[in-house]
């Protein structure tokens, strides 16, 4: 008896042509209108702990894992809490800056489309690039699924390493602003710290997210920007205001 094949050697590509372009997109996006799902005691938890201590969030990945088979969360609860944060500080950041409704709306829209998921976009495919091509563990896995990073789970990475850096540049150093626009070296010191500060967590935030993941090695390379980042600070305190430039060119513009 002859033995059929499986697939048709014609149409090798015919199973991802006839995949429906929303089944690409990751799982998290696609579930946003689902708010009656969401777990926002977890998102809560987890926000919470990105700030108190950050690896016990990347323990929970080993469970999804082995529950869902896959590195990514696929609750998108905690970007609906991003997102109506980064809408609060629009509005307080607007009111500082006198700005009319409409322009505090589409600063909220900017805070979120542009400083939050374009933003991440870009910085998902860049570290997940970076990542399969540099830190994978040519023996950790037989399985070639478990040997490569998902982009998702990379967007997850931003997403948590960008809260802390929120927290830091988007509310800290707006109750700080009558401080850190003085012309002073002590609120000059203040504000380019929390600059610092706050990339300084990104940073950190990246290098977490991928060190939890068992089949990639040599994660510390993620932490060499910490470097250039400091030097940069030194160089700034002989009397370059961080803040005051940053800030006139993200309201100016």
């Amino acid at each position: 008896m002859p033995v059929l094949p499986l697939t048709s050697p014609s149409y090798p590509n015919h199973s991802m042509a006839s995949t429906p372009v929303s089944s690409r997109v990751p799982l998290i996006f696609r579930r946003l209108h689902r708010f009656q799902q969401m777990d926002f005691e977890l998102a809560l938890w987890q926000l919470s702990y990105l700030c108190l201590a950050p690896k016990r969030v990347y323990r929970n990945v080993y469970y999804h894992k082995q529950t869902k088979n896959t590195w990514a969360r696929d609750d998108p609860a905690i970007l609906v809490l991003l997102f109506g944060c980064l809408f609060v500080v629009a509005l307080a950041w607007s009111t500082v800056y006198s700005y009319t409704v409409f322009d505090a709306v589409k600063l909220g829209f900017i805070m979120i489309l542009r400083d939050f998921l374009l933003v991440g976009v870009v910085m998902a495919t860049v570290i997940r690039l970076f990542a399969n091509r540099v830190l994978l563990s040519p023996t950790s896995h037989s399985s070639p699924t478990d040997m490569s990073v998902e982009w998702a789970y990379t967007f997850d990475v931003h997403t948590n390493a960008f809260f802390p850096l929120f927290l830091t540049l988007y509310v800290a150093q707006l109750l700080l602003l009558p401080v850190i626009l003085r012309d002073r070296w002590v609120c000059l010191l203040v504000g380019n710290t929390l600059y610092l500060a706050g990339f300084a967590q990104y940073i950190y935030g990246v290098y977490l997210g991928l060190s939890a993941l068992p089949f990639l090695i040599r994660a510390e390379i993620l932490l060499s920007p910490l470097l250039p980042l400091f030097a940069s600070y030194v160089v700034s305190l002989l009397g370059f205001n961080v803040a005051s430039h940053v800030l006139q060119a993200y309201f100016t513009s």
